[in-house]
């Protein structure tokens, strides 16, 4: 696998040379113009790309309203003083693959050659503008899933037995219910959100808009989704921003009998020429104790993010989560076993410490200006106690996509993906018959 890996990197590196010479720039200071706000000018094109941004959430000091799509124009509050939006999105996919009953551990696309409703959202927001500095502005944002993505996001504590306790293919999920206070004459900039928000790390994303791909690393498919507590934001220039919080652990309501506190401490590094970007740091870290039946995953992460030329850039992300006195498995799911997900009940407790590290790079090629781009994602991750999986193993997962605008309002992203465990006793896929895995893959996203 290791020969593998460097192969990949090699390739990827001739694939930059030969982009980097047709379309080199001089390595210049690059300040606000006002273009993005207070914030440096974005350092990629989106469309294509689902985001115009380095990763790391909470940017302060660029617009962050989003446009009036149809639901806020139908409603009559395009253009509203009220600065509310209403909005979603619907994402439809399938897939043909060589496993017959189950694609898990891949995610989202779960069940094997089908089409399937992955994710209806129906979003309610207020964005606080942080690009004056002149008064404190207040805002709010409520998004609501029904699908079988419903299932990566819940929490435990909130409405969660359609997953662990029913194991349902189909669920709703409240993911995201938070209040946000901006405070303009802290440092730069200070964004306090308040109640059940993303996790901020990752280069993924748990809405389909947002992420380069239809399907997702295995890395990104084990880690935390969702928190709820604090954040806050702090920006100290254009440069760096700091991210500070407190909740409750991974993927579970404070009130749960699983929770137990967490901090969160990251940074978001940009450099001076805006070509290069280093976010990450602790994710969660407390006790870090696997506790009535549910994880309590501890994290630190790291993503560097390099612009090759105006068409071509990428994202790197490492990260390493332990807990301890945890289950093979991880979180249990007390519900039936499905066709399509058989992996219920408790695992075995493992003693000490379980560990897992995951490695991912997304290597993004622009094919036309606002319609087109080539996404190539290789990741690994090493589960050696089978916390995450529930097969002590390493994998390996390698997916080119292609992804098509017809219109600000619908895409589509067709995919190819081969993913493989490297112990040969190790059989992962299919409910524990296959030892690796192909999917042609495409879903289709329509934004009202």
């Amino acid at each position: 696998m290791k020969n593998g890996i460097l192969t990949v990197l090699a390739l990827v590196g001739s694939l930059t040379a030969g982009f980097a010479q047709q379309d080199s720039t001089k390595s210049t200071t690059v300040v606000p113009d006002g273009s993005n706000g207070r914030s440096l000018p974005s350092p990629i094109s989106a469309p294509p790309f689902p985001s115009s941004e380095w990763v790391g959430a909470s940017l302060i000091g660029s617009p962050a309203d989003a446009p009036d799509y149809p639901l806020t124009k139908a409603l009559g509050l395009a253009k509203s003083k009220s600065r509310i939006k209403v909005y979603g999105w619907l994402d439809v996919g399938g897939n043909f693959s060589t496993s017959r009953v189950s694609n898990a551990p891949t995610s989202y696309n779960l069940v094997p050659n089908s089409v399937v409703l992955d994710q209806l959202i129906l979003r309610v927001e207020r964005q606080p503008n942080t690009v004056q500095q002149d008064h404190v502005d207040w805002g709010f944002l409520v998004d609501n899933i029904y699908g079988t993505d419903y299932r990566y996001t819940i929490s435990k504590g909130i409405v969660s037995d359609q997953l662990l306790k029913k194991n349902s293919l189909y669920g709703y999920d409240p993911a995201q219910v938070y209040a946000m206070l901006y405070i303009p004459k802290v440092a730069q900039g200070l964004l306090i959100r308040v109640g059940r928000f993303i996790s901020p790390a990752d280069i993924e994303a748990q809405w389909a808009p947002d992420n380069y791909l239809y399907s997702h690393s295995l890395m990104f498919t084990v880690d935390p989704y969702t928190f709820t507590g604090v954040h806050a934001t702090l920006r100290l220039s254009p440069y760096w921003q700091v991210y500070l919080g407190v909740h409750g652990g991974n993927d579970m309501a404070p009130w749960s009998s699983s929770s137990s506190v967490n901090g969160l401490a990251m940074m978001r590094w940009v450099s001076h020429n805006n070509r290069n970007s280093i976010y990450g740091g602790i994710n969660s870290l407390g006790k870090g104790n696997y506790k009535d039946e549910h994880d309590n995953l501890q994290m630190l992460v790291f993503t560097w993010g390099h612009k090759f030329s105006e068409r071509v850039h990428m994202n790197t992300e490492a990260y390493y989560m332990w807990q301890h006195h945890a289950a093979v498995g991880g979180t249990a799911i007390d519900g039936p076993g499905k066709d399509w997900y058989m992996g219920t009940g408790l695992g075995p407790t493992i003693s000490g410490l379980a560990s897992a590290v995951g490695l991912v790079n997304y290597f993004e090629i622009q094919l036309s200006p606002k319609k087109d781009y080539l996404s190539i994602r290789n990741d690994m991750l090493n589960d050696p106690q089978g916390n995450r999986t529930g097969f002590n193993t390493c994998y390996s997962s390698h997916t080119i996509g292609w992804v098509h605008h017809f219109s600000p309002l619908l895409r589509i992203r067709p995919e190819v993906r081969y993913e493989k465990a490297w112990t040969n006793d190790q059989t992962p896929y299919d409910n524990g018959t296959r030892r690796d895995q192909f999917t042609l893959a495409m879903d289709a996203i329509v934004r009202f």
